[in-house]
């Protein structure tokens, strides 16, 4: 039993990664699940050039269509990561191990299609996995420090408290670009300001690592890369 344990502790714990550097600037990585589609994506991307500064998508497979995937393209041309979501957005613990790899071969497909990159991180939908999605799923897991906005009940002066309340060097932050979804948009602007006063500089996961010398790990899920 405790061998198990042993074996199971890397695929049920967040690992915060670390290096030895003390002199690298704060770091933090603003993420949007969900997407795309051809209304609240816009407007993010619109807040993100207004901003100047990138950010990560994790999009679900099913969403990329003709027009949606012009935004895509748009969203990757200005410097920001695409990576993946699965297909459906399924509790993917539900999932046979088949269920599972198609859910993420058909979004690093259409990913890749329309950007020319492989994605190299996958957020699990609801944020709930298994042993057996580490095992089948050949990505590096993606948490992050969410602020609920996935609620149409949270304002949007409460989602950038809770964004500013968690910010730290290193840190993802886990927000939503669902259809719709506009406080969120609005929240940006009390963000992204407030942030770069505090001294954060801005950039996408795939940045993040590599800033940091960090190779991503397979079984881990990450929330945080600081120094």
């Amino acid at each position: 039993m405790k061998n198990l344990i042993n074996l199971l502790m890397p695929v049920l714990f967040v690992l915060t990664a670390c290096t030895q550097n003390t002199t690298s600037p704060k770091l933090i990585a603003l993420t949007f699940d969900d997407g795309p589609n051809t209304t609240t994506t816009v407007h993010v991307l619109e807040k993100l050039k207004k901003h100047v500064i990138p950010a990560s998508f994790f999009v679900i497979g099913n969403n990329i269509d003709e027009e949606s995937a012009k935004v895509l393209k748009q969203a990757f041309d200005r410097g920001c990561d695409i990576q993946n979501h699965s297909r459906t957005h399924s509790n993917m613990p539900d999932l046979s191990a088949d269920e599972i790899k198609e859910e993420i071969k058909y979004t690093s497909a259409k990913i890749r299609e329309v950007t020319g990159v492989e994605p190299l991180f996958f957020r699990p939908p609801y944020i709930s996995v298994s042993p057996l999605m580490h095992e089948v799923i050949d990505l590096t897991f993606i948490n992050g420090a969410g602020c609920f906005d996935w609620d149409p009940g949270v304002a949007t002066e409460a989602r950038a408290a809770m964004v500013l309340k968690d910010a730290a060097d290193g840190g993802i932050i886990l927000m939503h670009d669902m259809q719709g979804n506009q406080q969120t948009v609005d929240a940006l602007d009390i963000i992204i300001p407030e942030l770069k006063k505090q001294g954060f500089e801005f950039v996408t996961v795939t940045e993040l690592f590599k800033r940091r010398g960090i190779n991503p790990q397979k079984r881990t899920m990450y929330s945080n890369v600081a120094d």
